[in-house]
Order: C-alpha cells, then structure tokens, then sequence
C-alpha cells in the first residue's frame, strides 16, 4: 500500500469517521489483555481509547503511511511505520483493532484465518470496512474512470474490496472463532459546498489523486462534483444526507 494520505484531511469528518471504531470497540470483551495492536492506526486520534480502555496493556500502533505516522508520534503515541501484509501476531497480542483499512488490502481474506489462528487463545480479533463500494458515490468515480479521458489512467477498486458480512462470518467462523458479525448503515448530516465530495476526497479519491498530476486531478474533481450534487442534493437548509455503511466483524479465538 504504497499511496499516500493527507492526515489534516482525513480528520476533516472526525467526528463522523470516529463512530464505527468506537461501536466495534464496544463489542470487544477483554478484560486484561497484555498486548493491544492497533493496526492500521492512522493519524493516532484514536489509538489512545485502546490505551484508556485497557491501561494496564501495552498498546502498539502502526500503519503503512509514513505521513499518518508522523501524526500518530506528534500525539504521544509510539506507532512504527509498517504495512499490514507483513504483520504476524505476537504470542501476547489478546487484542487486535483494525479500523477501515482491510478494504485497501486485496489479499485481506487470505490472511484473516492465518491472523486468527496464530493468535493466543481467547485473544479478539476486530475489525471493521466501508460496505459502500455499491453507493453511487464510489459508482460514479468508476464511471467517469471508464470514460475516454479517464480510461486507464487510474485503478481503483470495485464491489469486491470487500465481502458482505456473511462472507467475514464464515471465513473467520471457519478458522474457529467464536464471531460476531453486523452492519450499520450511518446517516451523516454533512454541510458545506460539495460536501460529499469532500468527504471522499480523504478516502475513496486517494488512488486518484496519486495517480493524476495536480491539474488532471483537479479537472477530474470539477466534473464529479456535479454528478456527486445530483445524486446527493442538498436539502432546503444547506445540508446533505450522506448514508455511510460499514462492515463489523468481531472474532474470539478458542
């Protein structure tokens, strides 16, 4: 995972990006864990919930962004830059999160039952994914992708980044853990001009600002904004309803 983020940018929805990591938190039951891993932890803004739910756990932090972990150590916390796909669990790790980073890891259902099972026993295994690739507002960057202009200059993943959750039940039901597997769907009151686009400008647009020079990427932006206006018009007082599914599975080793 090689493409980069913008931390000040991905922390502009805050507080709407920081709900689905405190429900998937509420379900993990451990009680003394000796090693918490937050894996994937961004800009560090939440890593410190693991550290107040469990204090008497040592907490590891790390993501694949060598510019998120620069944010993660400006907030006290001791992250290491490291990408996902190389991460093994350690004989101590009873406790590992891993928030809205699998959907960029194509091989993520291949490595979930190895995770899974060199876990200790009893240990937690959570994590939780975007269910929106269907939405149109990922529908519509990979039709103006697919148009002449566009057309294979940027990838950018579809449908199956990740599977619905009854595909994380039976994969991770079939590494033998006990396992907890839901959805919600979040409606997001967003304000501002072109809200929605802004929105996927820190996630779902990464890819292709990275692949396109600045121009390029700014005329791409300019002709998605109308058809993100239409598919999520503004109400009559200015704001827009954005709906922002996600994806929870919660898996307790034997």
């Amino acid at each position: 995972m090689s493409t980069s983020w913008d931390p000040a940018l991905y922390l502009g929805f805050d507080d709407h990006r920081s709900r689905p990591f405190h429900d998937l938190l509420a379900r993990i039951g451990a009680e003394a864990p000796r090693r918490v891993v937050d894996l994937g932890c961004g800009p560090g803004h939440l890593t410190a919930l693991l550290a107040a739910r469990w204090p008497d756990a040592q907490v590891a932090a790390s993501d694949s962004s060598a510019e998120m972990v620069a944010a993660a150590r400006s907030r006290g916390i001791e992250a290491e830059q490291a990408d996902v796909v190389d991460w093994t669990p350690g004989a101590h790790d009873d406790v590992v999160v891993t928030s809205a980073v699998l959907q960029w890891v194509p091989t993520h259902l291949d490595l979930l039952p190895g995770w899974i099972a060199a876990m200790p026993s009893g240990g937690w295994f959570a994590l939780q994914v975007p269910g929106n690739f269907g939405a149109p507002s990922h529908v519509l960057i990979r039709e103006l992708l697919d148009e002449p202009a566009w057309r294979g200059r940027v990838t950018v993943r579809g449908g199956d980044a990740v599977p619905e959750p009854a595909g994380y039940a039976e994969l991770m039901a079939a590494a033998g853990a006990d396992v907890d597997v839901w959805e919600t769907t979040y409606l997001q009151r967003l304000t501002g001009e072109d809200p929605v686009l802004r929105w996927i400008s820190a996630t779902a647009l990464r890819p292709v600002r990275d692949a396109l020079e600045p121009d390029a990427y700014a005329a791409f932006r300019a002709e998605l904004a109308p058809r993100l206006r239409e598919a999520y018009p503004a109400r009559a007082d200015g704001t827009t309803w954005f709906p922002f599914r996600r994806l929870f599975a919660v898996a307790r080793t034997p």
